[in-house]
């Protein structure tokens, strides 16, 4: 199949990116071991939400595209919520998230698309959205959404990433001649990026802090650079390499130099409040 222009609108690869936790674990796992910059994205959520919200540890807090439930788990062990509602369209990924965060956690976990979300208005004292807008065909609407459940003075934490992240990995992959047309291709964040999410979110909810933050990553070589491509819908690469990071190591290496890589990627963290007061 050819990458699609938009590979995460794109509900064929969204159910294959996430139709069991391995591939996403994966993806995790390579950008961790090569990361060299920048604070856990989890616990600066965390931060936020006890900065911005008041009464955290009362508080009913939804987590939407909660994948894995990276966040989830952080909110509940440093914020000791009420109650986390974790939200995914992927039931695979909240089977994960339901094992990795325990049964004495106080967490529901609810199988849902977020441009229809089945809770009740003003049921949330804060709901965060972490790297999940930009599968969004209209992040708009999702963001009306998180407008409805929020409580008057409820607060939204929204995470993404800079188009520009992991350049040079489309670089590499264009120089190798794995798919020349790498470097041109639209990004996988083009939904809901740091260039446009404080435009997207403004006319629904008044923004009250952003910050952008670089992280860098040192990848230690071309297998640990095909271990996070492997799991990347960006490229259009030959059959017999989607997908296998082994076969995709040994094309990087017959074609390049194995020497370290070095990347980066924009974090974008925005904050906004629904007007009023949660008393």
């Amino acid at each position: 199949m050819t990458a699609s222009p938009h590979p995460f609108l794109d509900a064929a690869v969204q159910a294959d990116l996430y139709r069991d936790g391995a591939r996403l674990a994966a993806r995790t796992s390579a950008l961790h071991q090569a990361k060299t910059c920048g604070r856990p994205v989890a616990d600066v959520i965390a931060d936020l939400v006890i900065r911005f919200l008041p009464e955290p540890h009362r508080a009913v807090v939804a987590d939407l595209g909660c994948g894995r439930g990276t966040s989830s788990r952080v909110l509940v062990e440093r914020v000791r919520l009420r109650r986390l509602i974790a939200v995914d369209a992927s039931a695979a990924m909240l089977t994960v998230a339901r094992s990795r965060l325990g049964a004495r956690s106080p967490a529901a976990f609810v199988q849902a698309d977020f441009h229809h979300l089945p809770l009740p208005d003003a049921s949330c004292a804060a709901v965060v959205a972490a790297f999940c807008l930009y599968h969004a065909p209209a992040p708009r609407l999702v963001l009306r959404e998180i407008a409805r459940v929020l409580k008057p003075g409820g607060v939204t934490v929204l995470v993404t990433k800079s188009t520009d992240s992991y350049r040079t990995l489309d670089l590499l992959v264009a120089a190798a001649r794995l798919d020349v047309h790498a470097a041109e291709r639209v990004s996988l964040y083009a939904s809901a990026h740091s260039g446009n999410l404080a435009a997207l979110t403004a006319p629904i909810l008044p923004l009250i802090h952003v910050e952008h933050e670089e992280h860098r990553f040192s990848f230690t070589g071309l297998d640990h650079v095909a271990a996070y491509l492997a799991t990347s819908p960006k490229y259009d690469l030959p059959a017999g390499l989607r997908g296998d990071a082994a076969a995709l190591a040994a094309a990087l290496r017959a074609r390049l130099p194995d020497t370290p890589v070095h990347t980066t990627s924009t974090i974008t963290y925005l904050v906004a409040a629904r007007p009023g007061s949660t008393r």
